[in-house]
């Protein structure tokens, strides 16, 4: 038994992935199938790894833009509740 599944990189080009699951010989068939999951997802992980750290750098972009932050800042008071008006909650009506 083998866990099979396929990956296409940045490149389009796709790459088949295969992990044999062998249970052990006093073991269930369904450990060997864990074990092979396992494994398949360590190396899913391994392909992924560079991309997800590509993704998780910091943009060049976005470094050293403040303006926004500022305006953001500034505009905390506009998200809170009033306080010095009545309650915003509808009354309860009677029980019928």
């Amino acid at each position: 038994m083998e866990v099979i599944g396929e990956y296409v990189g940045l490149d389009g080009q796709p790459q088949q992935l295969r992990v044999p699951c062998e249970a052990p010989d006093d073991g269930d068939a369904f450990e060997g199938l864990l074990s092979g999951v396992i494994r398949m997802r360590e190396l899913v992980a391994e392909l992924l790894s560079p991309q997800v750290q590509a993704e998780a750098a910091p943009d060049e972009a976005l470094i050293g833009d403040d303006e926004d932050d500022a305006e953001d800042e500034n505009n905390i008071d506009d998200n809170r509740a009033n306080s010095d008006g009545p309650s915003a909650k509808r009354p309860k009506p009677p029980p019928s």
